[in-house]
């Protein structure tokens, strides 16, 4: 696991290009604390920061071919890479160390560009390959680890973090105004776009090569949602199935030189992750949970998770946040970001990671099986879509219009939004917004700020114009699983855990588990109102009915009281009037009116302010004042319990 960099700029030498990769690096350290490796000749320079995972001793970067005429600089993990090992060295190849990173450069000396292919795991790397004079990016098929780049004539810029691109001296802070609405819209930016200007995010699945030719970017690799027809395959094939590709994806994240553990938040798939390591593991596996101070009768997920935790007999640790702590980490988490995500679950997976960063390097994850076997309430809610389909506008409207006269109920003033929109990607969009088109129009009215609803829609229309899923169920999942995935939950993961040095491994995003999956027939993952279905046939084999069959919470973080008591003052502060005024966006009367309804609790605006919020602190960090390695020194801010 570690942080990559890369400069392709004719117009400088070798010297001024190894400093600049030098600043680069320097701002991302937490992504790889023990050692760093530069690569420099020429108009090409590679550079990286290195957690050491896999062969400690021997995988330092970058790592050459035999001749020396092909470089790589990697980040992530090669799951398979013993076995390419093998197969690579009966195929002439000598193999000099035990690192999964040698094992890309000699695929590509095997198959050029389509090494991508043969690949099972997380990364992006890239490859110089100096006899072509070629340079070659790839990030992993689902996303798992970023990838951020800047071009300008002949010269690119790449690392994965964004942070480390604004270290060059030729790319500014600017914010991106598009970028900007899209997020206003659905809580985050949908690649390639970024919340700066000028500065893309390469899309999962894709490669970029830069030669001669100036710079292709070209899919790799897509996901079908074609179900097998006319098989004979029964229920109970698709569960034997489906338990077997999970331990065999369990098994190959296990595959680590330094200690490591699991996070634990006693839902479905977390814990089905953690039945599976104990059964893997001659040792208690050791788990991380975190909980909420003050839920003021909401009930956090802590109790679920250690019921989890006392039947496998882990080490069991657990981390509880207070409403000092979030206003606390507001900035530092901000800034670990890059570009904000409307989600106050961020703060929470910062905090469970920073407590497992210290017992261990490691840790499996359980998310993406949401997105596999359509664990969310809105795969239930667009079943009815059909009925509001040819629904007449004005009832419509007198149903919105109702709808709106009702205190709090937000998610079904969600649903009921979204399944009021005139067509697909309008539904799609506002089924997990942040603020819906009609809230945006209120909140730039009167305003030319130049951000509208319209952003997100386009990344919307133009994946699903790419997808061969033919049933509503499979097209939702396949923009969430291109779009939600890796923007949002897997940006989320990906920085709050390097942030804190640790790496975070996803099994049930193997690409193979992920394909199976897709296609699978609808009813094995909706059926009649059980979500994820088939996953829950597995689970009940492995974990207690009262895990299974529990209501999905995610993070219940109790933000929507906080804001209401002890964190109002800083809600005031960051939004008040005078700094929305000041900052010329949206319209500070109705700003405050957000803030005002939500104290007198005529409605849960806690989502809305918490994003408003996000994005004030990003303005702060990245545009008023340009970062150069702002809030590295790493902070410990929470008690854990050890249970």
């Amino acid at each position: 696991m570690c942080g990559i960099v890369g400069i392709i700029d004719p117009a400088v030498n070798a010297f001024e290009t190894r400093n600049v990769l030098q600043q680069m690096t320097d701002s991302i350290t937490h992504r790889g604390p023990d050692d760093e490796g530069f690569f420099v000749n020429d108009e090409v320079g590679l550079g990286m920061r290195r957690l050491s995972i896999i062969d400690p001793e021997g995988g330092q970067q970058p790592i050459s071919n035999e001749d020396n005429s092909v470089h790589v600089v990697s980040n992530g993990e090669i799951y398979n890479y013993r076995e390419l090992a093998h197969q690579l060295r009966t195929q002439g190849h000598d193999i000099a160390t035990d690192s999964d990173t040698e094992v890309i450069v000699h695929l590509y000396e095997e198959y050029g560009r389509d090494c991508v292919q043969h690949l099972r795991g997380m990364f992006a790397f890239a490859i110089w390959d100096s006899r072509k004079q070629e340079l070659f990016v790839a990030r992993d098929r689902l996303g798992i680890k970023p990838l951020y780049y800047w071009q300008s004539g002949d010269r690119l810029v790449f690392a994965s973090e964004i942070k480390a691109l604004l270290q060059h001296p030729c790319i500014n802070a600017a914010p991106n105004l598009n970028g900007i609405s899209a997020y206003l819209s659905v809580k985050y930016v949908p690649s390639p776009q970024t919340m700066f200007a000028g500065i893309k995010s390469l899309p999962p699945g894709h490669g970029l090569t830069v030669d001669r030719n100036g710079v292709q970017i070209k899919q790799y690799w897509d996901l079908s949602f074609q179900i097998e027809r006319g098989g004979s395959k029964t229920e109970d094939d698709y569960v034997a199935e489906l338990d077997d590709l999970l331990h065999q994806t369990v098994k190959l994240r296990l595959r680590s030189d330094v200690p490591f553990g699991a996070f634990l938040s006693g839902g479905v798939d977390s814990s089905v992750i953690v039945a599976l390591m104990s059964r893997l593991l001659d040792e208690p596996v050791k788990t991380f949970s975190v909980g909420f101070e003050h839920s003021r009768g909401k009930q956090d997920e802590l109790p679920y998770a250690r019921k989890v935790a006392n039947q496998f007999g882990t080490d069991h640790h657990e981390v509880v946040m207070r409403p000092d702590y979030f206003t606390e980490l507001a900035q530092k988490v901000t800034w670990h970001l890059d570009q904000p995500i409307a989600d106050q679950a961020t703060l929470a997976t910062f905090a469970v990671s920073e407590l497992a960063s210290r017992h261990v390097k490691m840790v499996l994850s359980g998310e993406g099986g949401d997105e596999l076997f359509a664990g969310y309430a809105r795969y239930l809610g667009e079943r009815y879509s059909p009925l509001f389909r040819f629904m007449p506008r004005p009832i419509k409207s007198l149903a919105l219009a109702a709808g709106a006269q009702l205190p709090r109920m937000r998610r079904q003033k969600i649903a009921l939004f979204a399944l009021c929109q005139k067509d697909e990607v309008a539904r799609f969009t506002n089924w997990f917004p942040l603020f819906n088109s009609d809230m945006q129009s209120e909140l730039v009215a009167g305003l030319d700020s130049g951000v509208n609803g319209s952003d997100a829609s386009r990344a919307f229309g133009s994946c699903l114009a790419k997808t061969d899923a033919d049933t509503p169920l499979n097209r939702m999942l396949y923009v969430d699983t291109k779009l939600w995935l890796p923007d949002f939950l897997l940006l989320r993961g990906d920085k709050m855990s390097m942030a804190n040095s640790l790496e975070a491994r996803t099994p049930f995003l193997d690409h193979k588990l992920v394909e199976f999956a897709a296609s699978l027939p609808p009813k094995m993952k909706l059926n009649g109102m059980v979500r994820k279905y088939l996953l829950k046939k597995v689970a009940r084999k492995l974990l207690p009915t009262e895990i299974v069959d529990r209501k999905k919470e995610g993070f219940p973080i109790p933000i929507s009281s906080w804001f209401r008591n002890e964190m109002n003052p800083f809600v005031r502060d960051m939004l008040s009037e005078e700094t929305i005024q000041r900052r010329g966006l949206f319209n500070a009367k109705y700003v405050t009116q957000l803030i005002e309804e939500h104290e007198s609790r005529l409605a849960d605006h806690g989502m809305l302010i918490w994003g408003l919020i996000s994005l004030e602190l990003w303005y702060q960090i990245y545009i008023d004042s340009p970062p150069r390695n702002k809030f590295c020194a790493p902070t410990t801010v929470f008690a854990s319990q050890h249970k």
